[in-house]
């Protein structure tokens, strides 16, 4: 058995999970609805406040995916009930930050603004400090679109491994090189 697909996911107070007959899972919460269509042999049951993952046979495919479906499940449920929250930071001399809305007006040291339109399902907000680099936070119910959309802002101006200039996330470690050395 899959060690992550075996495990009950426990529904939270709140929560309502639907399965209908072609296998789409909907998990309705406090904080959104959200959708996953699931394989057809992988079979979902909910008991008790529990959802359970089921797998036919012990086929290496039907074993990759018992466990894949039981955490996309999970991040559903997390999603619905506490949301998910990135922040990216901005490093670099003259790098700004600012959003009206969905709309993220993002200045990273080209020759022009770089306007990007933040979906619908996503909160958006910048904080400038002065003496602190900006920072974007991107918050929603949905892992997935969360993540896609900030790996997008990344690699608008990925950080540069000399001096760590670029768009960033919070707290993730940077691999610095050296650089040239002085000559005599």
């Amino acid at each position: 058995m899959s060690r992550i697909g075996k495990q009950p996911i426990t529904i939270p107070s709140g929560v309502t999970v639907s399965v209908s007959n072609d296998n789409v899972v909907t998990v309705k919460g406090p904080k959104g609805e959200l959708k996953e269509t699931l394989d057809r042999d992988i079979k979902v049951e909910v008991s008790e406040g529990k959802l359970t993952v089921t797998r036919p046979t012990d086929q290496i495919r039907h074993r990759a995916l018992h466990g894949l479906y039981r955490a996309l499940l999970n991040n559903l449920v997390k999603g619905v009930t506490d949301g998910y929250k990135k922040e990216l930071e901005l490093v670099g001399v003259g790098f700004k930050a600012s959003n009206s809305g969905n709309t993220l007006d993002l200045s990273l040291g080209y020759s022009h603004n770089i306007i990007l339109e933040v979906p619908k399902e996503l909160k958006v907000t910048t904080v400038t400090e002065k003496g602190k680099n900006p920072i974007v936070t991107l918050e929603g119910s949905d892992k997935q679109l969360i993540g896609q959309v900030a790996a997008k802002l990344r690699s608008l101006r990925k950080p540069e491994p000399y001096k760590g200039k670029g768009v960033k996330f919070v707290g993730e470690v940077l691999r610095r090189k050296a650089g040239k050395s002085a000559g005599k």
